[in-house]
C-alpha cells in the first residue's frame, strides 16, 4: 500500500512540475505581431498540408531584389472556412498578400489578408 500511495505521490508531483510551456503550441513567439508588411508577387509554390499550409511568394523588396518570402497560413481545416482551397493557388499567380513578418527580418512571415489579381480577399 506505502509503495502505491508514494508511486501516486511521485506521478503527481511529475506532472505538476512539467512547465505549461511545454504542453501548448507556441508557434507565434518568432512572429513580429507589431508589424505588418504587404508583398505584391508571384506564387511559386503553395503546399496545402497538416499542421500548416504554406505559400511561397517571389515579391521584390526596398531595393528592388526579388525575394522568396515563405508564408504560413493556419491548417486546411480552418482556412478552407475562410475560401482557402487546394487549388487557391496556382505557380505563376500574380497576388498581394499582407503578412505579420518575422522578427529576425527572413523573408518568412505568416499571412493576414491575400487579394487574387481578380480582386477577392480571402
Amino acid at each position: 500500500m506505502k509503495a502505491t500511495l508514494r508511486g501516486l505521490v511521485l506521478a503527481i508531483l511529475g506532472v505538476l512540475i512539467v512547465p505549461v510551456s511545454t504542453m501548448g503550441h507556441h508557434g507565434s513567439a518568432s512572429f513580429d505581431n507589431s508589424k505588418e508588411v504587404t508583398l505584391k508577387g508571384t506564387v511559386t509554390e503553395w503546399l496545402w498540408a497538416n499542421p500548416h499550409c504554406f505559400l511561397k511568394v517571389d515579391a521584390k523588396d526596398d531595393s528592388g531584389s526579388v525575394r522568396n518570402w515563405n508564408l504560413e497560413f493556419g491548417n486546411p481545416t480552418d482556412i478552407t472556412s475562410r475560401g482557402y482551397s487546394r487549388r487557391t493557388f496556382k505557380v505563376g499567380d500574380e497576388i498581394t498578400v499582407t503578412v505579420t513578418p518575422v522578427k529576425s527580418g527572413a523573408p518568412i512571415g505568416r499571412a493576414r489578408v491575400v487579394t487574387l489579381a481578380s480582386g477577392e480577399k480571402l
